[in-house]
């Protein structure tokens, strides 16, 4: 691991985002909340922010980080001519710390969208998790970063 115990300890946020693409009869599903294992995007949330909790036990390298905050949002995107149903998912964590929680941002994404696959692939073994990615990270050496 990385030595950070000389850097100073400031405020660090990260949003991550990502989606899931899915059949509008599953879409249907979601959206309802009354999918046959439950509230797909009430588990989903909760399955992120465990997940954020569990980040420095998956990846190997990862400083487990005091959070003071995950937070979970989704937003339905019904079918149309150009574009699959889908659900998108975005993630900030927040600490104060001596490194960042960019991990965490991803991590949450990426298993509260593969709850939502979970919860659905009796339905949907279709589904395609897309677009995962760093949006923005605030605090520490490298100050304020946006995506493109």
């Amino acid at each position: 691991m990385v030595d950070v115990g000389a850097k100073a300890a400031t405020r660090r946020v990260a949003v991550a985002s990502g989606r899931i693409e899915m059949l509008p009869e599953t879409f249907a599903l979601v959206a309802s909340g009354h999918a046959k294992k439950g509230d797909v995007l009430g588990i989903a949330r909760v399955a992120g922010i465990m997940a954020a909790k569990k980040t420095s036990d998956l990846i190997p390298l990862c400083h487990p980080i005091a959070l003071t905050r995950v937070a979970l949002d989704f937003e339905l995107h019904p079918a149309t001519e150009a574009a699959s149903a889908s659900v998108h998912c975005t993630a900030t964590a927040e600490t104060v710390g001596p490194t960042g929680v960019e991990m965490e941002a991803l991590i949450a994404v990426q298993v509260a969208l593969l709850t939502i696959y979970d919860m659905c692939k009796a339905v949907d073994r279709g589904m395609r998790i897309t677009d995962v990615r760093l949006r923005e990270k605030l605090g520490g050496k490298s100050g304020h970063f946006v995506a493109p």
